[in-house]
C-alpha cells in the first residue's frame, strides 16, 4: 500500500494554507462554502475551512515540501536520529577514556558496565554492541599509555561531534549536511571493508550495505556533487513539487 505522505503529515502537523495576490491564482485556490470560505492546502491540496494563513505574492509563499520531496525528508530525518543516538553513544564512550585515563583498570570497569547498562537499549535496535568497530577499538585501547588513551577520547570526541553535527543538518535538510554524511559516511566505509577481512558477522555486512546504500541515496536524490543536474535540477524539482508552481502553471494554460 503506497503511503500518502502529504496527508500523513497534515494530519500530525496541521494544514498550510496561502492566499495569493494574483486573482487568477488565488481563485483555484479558494471557494465560498455553506459553512464559510475555505482554502486549498499547499501540502495535501485538501480544501480548509477557515481563514489562510498567510498572504501575499505567489513568489513569497512558503515552500511546503510534498510528494517525493516529503518523503525524502522522512528519509534524512530517519537517519539524523541513528546519527545522533551513535553520537551520543561514542561521547559516552570518550567521557569514560577521559574521566579515568589513569588507571586501565577502572576504565575497563566503567565501560564494561556502561555496555551492560546500553547492551539491552541497543539490543532493542538491533544494534550488537559487543561486535561494534567502536567498541572493539576502545577495548584494545585499554592496555594503552595515559597520553594514548587522551588521544583516543579525543578522537572519539571529534568523531562524536561529526555525527551530531550530522544528525542536527540532516533533521533540517540543510544541504551542507547532506555533503557532510556523503563525505563522512564513505570516507569510513574502507574501514569497515577492513572489519569484514578481520570477522565477518551479519551485523558488519549489513551495517555496511547499510552504509554504501545511504551514500548513493542521498548523493543521488539530493543530486549532489553535480550529479543528475546538480543544485539547479535538485532547486527546479522542489518548485515544481509546489501546489502554488502547479496551480500557477494550470491558470496560464486555461
Amino acid at each position: 500500500m503506497a503511503i500518502d505522505w502529504d496527508r500523513r503529515t497534515c494530519a500530525r502537523k496541521g494544514h498550510v494554507t496561502y492566499a495569493p495576490d494574483d486573482p487568477r491564482l488565488r481563485i483555484r485556490l479558494h471557494a465560498d462554502t455553506a459553512l464559510g470560505e475555505v482554502w486549498r492546502c499547499l501540502r495535501c491540496g485538501d480544501f480548509v475551512l477557515g481563514d489562510p494563513h498567510g498572504s501575499g505574492p505567489a513568489a513569497e509563499a512558503p515552500l511546503v515540501p510534498r510528494g517525493k520531496v516529503l518523503r525524502d525528508l522522512f528519509i534524512l530525518r530517519f537517519l539524523a536520529v541513528e546519527r545522533a543516538v551513535r553520537g551520543v553513544f561514542i561521547v559516552l564512550v570518550a567521557v569514560a577514556v577521559w574521566k579515568f585515563s589513569n588507571s586501565q583498570d577502572a576504565v575497563r570497569r566503567l565501560f564494561d558496565e556502561y555496555l551492560d547498562v546500553l547492551r539491552p537499549v541497543f539490543r532493542h535496535f538491533h544494534y550488537d554492541l559487543d561486535h561494534s568497530p567502536v567498541v572493539g577499538t576502545v577495548q584494545k585501547s585499554f592496555g594503552y599509555r595515559h597520553s594514548t588513551l587522551l588521544l583516543v577520547a579525543g578522537l572519539l570526541l571529534a568523531y562524536a561531534l561529526i555525527e551530531i553535527v550530522e544528525a542536527v543538518g540532516l533533521w533540517y535538510a540543510e544541504r551542507w549536511a547532506e555533503y557532510l554524511t556523503v563525505v563522512a559516511t564513505a570516507a569510513f566505509l574502507p574501514l569497515e571493508i577492513y572489519e569484514l577481512t578481520e570477522h565477518i558477522s551479519a551485523l558488519k555486512i549489513t551495517t555496511l550495505v547499510l552504509n554504501i546504500l545511504a551514500v548513493l541515496y542521498i548523493a543521488l536524490a539530493k543530486r549532489l556533487f553535480g550529479l543528475r543536474g546538480g543544485r539547479r535540477a535538485f532547486d527546479e524539482e522542489r518548485r515544481s513539487a509546489s501546489l502554488l508552481e502547479v496551480e500557477e502553471s494550470a491558470g496560464v494554460l486555461v
